[in-house]
């Protein structure tokens, strides 16, 4: 119960923020998201304090904050400024830090990872059928989450990464790439003006596979320095970004599929 009651509470704030909140209600919590998501990851990977932290994270939320305008090529520029500004922090903190490189290359990834990525899902938001794609989204990751742990917790022999994540098999990515196919197909039924399945098909293997890689990468991070959870923010459920791992790269893969035209 200590998940079921979260993971419950967290999906019905997730409709109610799509279908009834306004745009920029939305770009708030992304940024809040953003700005917990990336004070848990300085917290794993790097031993900032005070000011260096706080001014840290406001840097790298250059893409989520340019979202706002719900154009890809400004979520780029703040992404620029960002790094730029990430750029001058490691300047003034040469022989002040322990290790500057180390410091300007997780700064910089945790720019582009968390909120470059989270600037996708405000720009998914801003297109008209937004709402509709980001639900499909979430129950295309939540269906693969359960039907991989159930299916891995019963068949799962063969480990899919035993060295990043021993809890991974083979049998879970099948079991979650049947679940997740199942739930997009299902949501698909709710709306009035659904997908087309075969098409949707395509789209929801596609997230499925790259939710693994986005799951897979925060797995590795945390296994590379030694924490079990991100956080404890969520309960049950750990950090936030244990839960926002497979979103944080699947967003950014339907929104230019969507762009490009490929749905």
């Amino acid at each position: 119960m200590s998940r079921v009651i979260p993971g419950i509470c967290m999906a019905a704030g997730w409709l109610l923020l799509l279908f009834r909140g306004p745009f920029a209600l939305f770009w708030a919590v992304i940024v809040l998201g953003a700005v917990l998501a990336l004070h848990e990851f300085f917290r794993m990977v790097l031993a900032l304090r005070g000011w260096r932290h706080a001014a840290t994270i406001v840097c790298c939320l250059g893409p989520v904050l340019a979202a706002f305008f719900g154009q890809g090529d400004l979520v780029l520029a703040g992404m620029m400024a960002g790094l730029l500004t990430l750029a001058v922090l490691a300047l003034q903190g040469y022989g002040i830090l322990d290790d500057t490189l180390k410091y300007a290359g997780y700064a910089g990834f945790a720019s582009i990872y968390i909120s470059g990525c989270m600037a996708h899902m405000v720009l998914l938001r801003a297109d008209p059928q937004g709402a509709f794609w980001l639900t499909m989204l979430v129950a295309i990751v939540a269906g693969s989450d359960t039907g991989a742990y159930y299916a891995g917790r019963t068949f799962g022999k063969r480990r899919l990464f035993p060295l990043i994540s021993p809890k991974k098999t083979v049998a879970g990515g099948v079991g979650g790439m049947v679940a997740g196919v199942a739930a997009a197909e299902g949501v698909n039924l709710l709306f009035s003006q659904p997908a087309n399945p075969g098409i949707l098909l395509f789209v929801a293997m596609v997230l499925i596979m790259v939710g693994i890689v986005g799951d897979l990468t925060e797995s590795m991070i945390k296994r590379s320095v030694g924490v079990k959870d991100s956080g404890t923010i969520l309960f049950g459920h750990g950090g936030l970004l244990d839960r926002l791992d497979s979103l944080l790269l699947t967003a950014p893969v339907l929104y230019y599929m969507l762009r490009f035209g490929l749905v």
